[in-house]
């Protein structure tokens, strides 16, 4: 006995999605930290401020630095004027500037941003069509 394969032509749509609605909630927060150059931060090839150096902005001492994470960033100021991201490195221990020419009493402002506080929830759910298959033989 023979094998008989039924054949089928269908269309189908695909699904659509209509209103709803999205908040997003950006709570940033940021934090300063002064410092002021001495002789013995100024090293043979680069410039270390050590934690323990700067004060907080209500002029309490420090004794770390915060940790960034990937949606940190910080500006170091040197007298008042903003440097390139290239030329410092951040850790917990230190500020490391990519430069000895520095004299001793230069004021160092370093200012921290964090964006971890970002929350989004779906406001108003959106409608979602089913999709249809017609099948046509």
């Amino acid at each position: 006995m023979p094998v008989i394969k039924p054949v089928f032509t269908a269309v189908a749509t695909a699904p659509v999605a209509t209103g709803g609605a999205v908040t997003t909630t950006v709570t940033p927060e940021t934090s300063r930290f002064f410092a002021t150059i001495t002789a013995g931060m100024i090293g043979a090839t680069e410039t270390t401020i050590p934690a323990a150096s700067f004060v907080d902005d209500a002029d309490g001492a420090v004794t770390t630095l915060p940790a960034l994470t990937a949606s940190d960033y910080f500006n170091v100021y040197i007298n008042g004027v903003l440097q390139q991201a290239s030329l410092s490195t951040l850790t917990t221990a230190s500020l490391v500037l990519a430069t000895t020419d520095l004299t001793p009493g230069v004021p160092v402002q370093l200012e921290i941003s964090s964006f971890a506080g970002v929350t989004s929830a779906i406001t108003t759910q959106p409608t979602i069509s089913a999709p249809s298959i017609t099948i046509i033989t």
